[in-house]
């Protein structure tokens, strides 16, 4: 038997998952299996195109193909994702992150570098993405994140420690609990908290419907403000006059999301599209003081 290029196994490799996936989105599938077996950057995948697969790297392929055929995501067969320049442990009790939620990070850092002792929140943590990038760019700032998973913390936990970023992780039902820090000390709240109508399953992929974990996805059909109308009750409590509420939702929803919030009390409710121009983020301002309290 042959052995087969890095060029073959790839395209060999898309044109299998091509049953499942539009063509661009199969090739770049089958280009992150590979690079990933290999240790390899994208370039060097390309530079190497050429050199034979190492026969010990070529029989792991086969295994990891049937998992993807069955619609598993790609980055649950791996392992990991990447996600602002990192590579983070991901397992189906975590989200898979998005790139709408580099965005996100990259609206914190825009708005808080070299701002000293910045005190950050973080609502529904996953695999800790959010907080272990905004380690890398915001020097000397204090990390908090919850959420409901105990699994889900315990990747966080091992990303966190990867990359040296020291977070005070704790388990929390932010729905019915509140996490364990001093009142009125934050600069920054951030959450992506599950924002899919039950009714949009219907529309969903089944490699997220079924492998995805659904107390990070969904919400009620009935309240899909359900999380929003919580973080705004959270941020009254623990954020710092002028501190800033950040929220990545549905994009039907965010102008609702920013009404919310200023009927809540907040300041300069603002509404941020991502890169396609969908309605993605809300940030908000915490008032010196918040309007019916004392």
């Amino acid at each position: 038997m042959s052995v087969p290029t890095l060029r073959q196994l790839t395209l060999d490799l898309a044109a299998q998952l091509s049953v499942l996936y539009p063509a661009p989105e199969a090739e770049a599938i089958a280009a992150l299996v590979i690079e990933s077996l290999l240790g390899l950057s994208p370039l060097q995948r390309r530079m190497q195109a050429a050199a034979e697969v190492p026969a010990a790297v070529a029989e792991q392929v086969p295994t990891l193909l049937a998992r993807l055929l069955r619609h598993e995501p790609v980055q649950y067969v791996l392992g990991q994702a990447h996600f602002y320049d990192l590579t983070l442990a991901v397992t189906p009790a975590t989200l898979i992150p998005r790139p709408e939620t580099e965005e996100l990070v990259q609206l914190i850092i825009r708005a808080h570098h070299g701002q000293p002792g910045l005190r950050i929140l973080d609502v529904g943590t996953g695999s800790g993405c959010i907080p272990i990038a905004l380690s890398q760019h915001l020097s000397g700032a204090q990390f908090t994140a919850v959420d409901i998973s105990a699994e889900a913390l315990a990747v966080a936990h091992r990303n966190a420690g990867a990359y040296g970023a020291a977070i005070d992780f704790q388990q929390v039902d932010i729905l019915c609990e509140l996490p364990q820090m001093e009142p009125h000390s934050l600069h920054v709240l951030v959450s992506n908290p599950p924002y899919v109508l039950e009714k949009e399953k219907a529309l969903m992929r089944l490699n997220v419907l079924a492998h995805e974990p659904a107390t990070a996805l969904f919400v009620p059909d009935h309240d899909p403000l359900l999380f929003y109308h919580r973080l705004a009750e959270v941020g009254r409590q623990f954020l710092l006059p002028g501190g800033t509420l950040y929220l990545e939702g549905n994009e039907q929803y965010m102008h609702a999301v920013a009404a919310a919030l200023a009927a809540a009390g907040y300041q300069q409710a603002c509404v941020h599209p991502d890169l396609f121009g969908k309605d993605r983020f809300v940030s908000a301002i915490a008032p010196a003081a918040w309007p019916g309290l004392c």
